[in-house]
């Protein structure tokens, strides 16, 4: 199995949450990090920055590089890209994990929130990508993994968040695209999606602590998406994993250590039947 010693991940939205616990769980493998995300300063409602996530890179194990960057801003990620290039070499892994999420019917749905949802969802997953796409070309067992949701076309899943839906599945849908299309360059591209909720600021749109209680922590997430970083990526691409699955298939049985409160009925997250 390919290992991640040495590699260059370049992760968006590292600052907090499943970012900055896949960038954590990289850097005990022996990876460096790139923290890419807006969070350069202290956020008055919001934990973490770019250097807290960074620093606590360093602290497991890993290099780290913390780089402001908002996806939604092309020279932005290209100057991202240049600074991982320039500090490690080359970059040998994307994870598109960067999100904005807004959940609301289409009547209640300003057309400013809109148009976040969509430029730092499926525009900034496509954008980063791009810029990324020369630099993955040539890396030994290159991957590109989304945090995005399996596609289906449910009407259920579309009914309530319509925006924020579409958004979402413009990040599945870079995983049906780039996977075929990047398949004979050896980039392997794949999304991951968890189970549960999972305990992160986003909740706070969800119920905030009560729902927190119904979920499991990020490191489950990043466990899961290690475990997909380190398989073949000629052979495993085009893939919509969901984190529980991809660790019952590395032999994880007991789930119980990643619960927020062990015992309480767990949430299932959005888009799973």
């Amino acid at each position: 199995m390919p290992s991640l010693q040495g590699k260059t991940v370049l992760v968006t939205g590292a600052s907090r949450g499943i970012g900055r616990a896949i960038g954590l769980r990289a850097a005990r493998e022996g990876a460096n990090v790139v923290v890419a995300a807006k969070t350069s300063a202290r956020h008055p409602k919001l934990p973490g920055t770019i250097h807290d996530a960074a620093a606590e890179i360093e602290a497991a194990g890993g290099r780290a590089l913390a780089v402001a960057c908002d996806v939604r801003e092309e020279e932005q990620v290209e100057a991202a890209v240049r600074a991982a290039v320039d500090r490690f070499g080359g970059i040998d892994v994307l994870v598109n994990n960067a999100s904005a999420i807004f959940l609301a019917g289409t009547a209640d749905t300003p057309m400013k929130r809109y148009d976040l949802v969509s430029q730092v969802n499926a525009r900034g997953t496509f954008l980063c990508s791009q810029k990324c796409i020369p630099h993955l070309a040539r890396a030994a067992n290159a991957h590109i993994l989304n945090l995005a949701p399996p596609l289906s076309m449910e009407p259920r899943w579309f009914a309530s968040h319509l925006a924020y839906t579409m958004a979402k599945y413009g990040m599945s849908m870079c995983v049906l695209g780039l996977s075929e299309e990047l398949r004979d360059r050896g980039i392997a591209v794949n999304a991951l999606w968890p189970r549960t909720v999972i305990a992160t600021a986003a909740l706070n749109l969800l119920g905030g602590e009560e729902t927190a209680r119904h979920g499991r922590t990020p490191e489950i997430v990043a466990d899961a998406a290690v475990a997909i970083l380190k398989r073949d990526a000629r052979s495993c691409t085009g893939n919509f994993f969901v984190d529980e699955d991809v660790l019952r298939e590395e032999g994880v049985r007991d789930f119980k250590r990643y619960a927020v409160e062990p015992g309480v009925e767990l949430m299932p997250d959005l888009f799973l039947d």
